[in-house]
């Protein structure tokens, strides 16, 4: 498969660059100390078209391929993985399912405003005792009348408190013996949903993340996304998208740690010459380089797949976030090792690099969970 980028996804990944790397880059330092939620610059990228760019047209998105969604995801993370990863929610984990489940009235009401950047999405599936065990929900939905009625706790929730809609799993009954879960799009100014807790992270921590609950929160059952009972199928096949996402946000961080690290060997004189010429430094960059560029071309191709198939992914997917994920964290401790103590040290971005990659082996799924899914991928064949 050839993964030369086409003259239109070149031009994604060019102008998405000169953005990112003017607006959000030379902020991003500012914004994490701060805690500050970047949007101004979520403004900027949605004129580019960034936070709907997998979705036609006709719904008020950019309509381009996926592959261009994943370069485009690397350059902005390349600048602050906060930024990306609000984008990669709002794209793969909400919009996404509703374009792929959502009714033609749902699409209208609610993707066309996401997906211009007029408003921010948020998927709520984990809880405070469901994270990897992700059927093991208590949030509830009780039929009432022409409504549901949710209580519940989501957890971990990306973009909470700023997102105006949300894609909530809950438990509306049971089939032998097994729970039914629901998928419903919840806005925002629901009576009974708010924001309970915000967590104060090690990384990323220029994107807000909460706990949200649910008291006698009503909802239409005409926000019921897909059919009835239907929610796990589109949790698992969003999440099998939104692995493209975070695996493109991981390249990016790989590579600005990389960048970071051989602009630091060059200048950096020890033993009365700079680092770059001592074999030692050479042997990590080259594994850092190499490692990164396995990772692109793991996440172009399920990208690339997923374009082509134009459904679940699968293997292809688990095994780009799986590899991007790890490699960035192995290419982040390594650019530390190569900045030696100044790597330590907050005046350098490597610090930061180290910090955002960490999160990228658990969010939307774990390294463990990935592992499961290619194997059971594998022993399928």
């Amino acid at each position: 498969m050839n993964f030369e980028l086409n003259e239109e996804q070149l031009m994604v990944k060019s102008s998405v660059r000169e953005f990112a790397q003017n607006e959000i880059a030379t902020r991003a330092r500012e914004y994490d100390e701060a805690e500050k939620f970047p949007k101004e610059q979520l403004e900027g990228l949605a004129e580019l078209g960034c936070l709907g760019m997998i979705i036609p047209e006709e719904y008020g998105g950019a309509g381009f391929d996926t592959v261009s969604y994943a370069v485009a995801l690397e350059e902005i993370a390349r600048a602050d993985a906060s930024v990306a990863v609000i984008v990669s929610v709002t794209n793969s984990v909400c919009c996404y399912p509703i374009l792929s489940y959502g009714t033609e009235e749902q699409k209208q009401k609610f993707l066309v405003p996401l997906a211009k950047g007029e408003k921010l999405g948020a998927f709520c599936l984990s809880e405070p005792q469901a994270g990897s065990d992700a059927t093991n929900l208590k949030t509830r939905a009780v039929e009432d009348g022409d409504n549901f009625i949710i209580n519940g706790t989501k957890s971990w929730v990306t973009n909470g408190g700023y997102s105006d809609t949300h894609i909530v799993m809950a438990i509306t009954g049971e089939n032998n013996g097994k729970k039914e879960i629901t998928a419903f799009i919840v806005e925002k100014e629901t009576e009974g949903l708010q924001v309970s807790s915000i967590e104060h992270k090690m990384g990323q921590r220029a994107s807000q993340t909460t706990e949200l609950s649910f008291t006698d929160a009503k909802v239409p059952k005409a926000n019921i996304l897909g059919k009835l009972g239907e929610g796990m199928r589109v949790a698992f096949s969003s999440l099998d998208n939104g692995r493209i996402g975070i695996a493109s946000l991981s390249v990016g961080i790989a590579q600005a740690a990389l960048d970071e690290s051989k602009k630091y060997s060059q200048d950096r004189i020890a033993f009365g010459r700079p680092i770059a010429e001592h074999q030692a430094i050479q042997f990590k960059l080259a594994d850092m380089a190499t490692q990164t560029e396995a990772a692109r071309l793991l996440t172009l191709r399920a990208a690339a797949m997923k374009d082509i198939n134009h459904k679940q992914t699968g293997i292809y997917s688990a095994q780009a976030k799986l590899f991007a994920s790890e490699t960035a964290n192995k290419v982040c401790t390594e650019a530390i090792q190569i900045h030696g103590g100044n790597g330590y040290s907050r005046h350098y971005n490597v610090e930061k690099y180290y910090r955002d990659a960490r999160i990228t082996t658990i969010y939307e799924g774990t390294s463990e969970m990935q592992r499961i899914i290619i194997s059971r991928g594998i022993l399928k064949d």
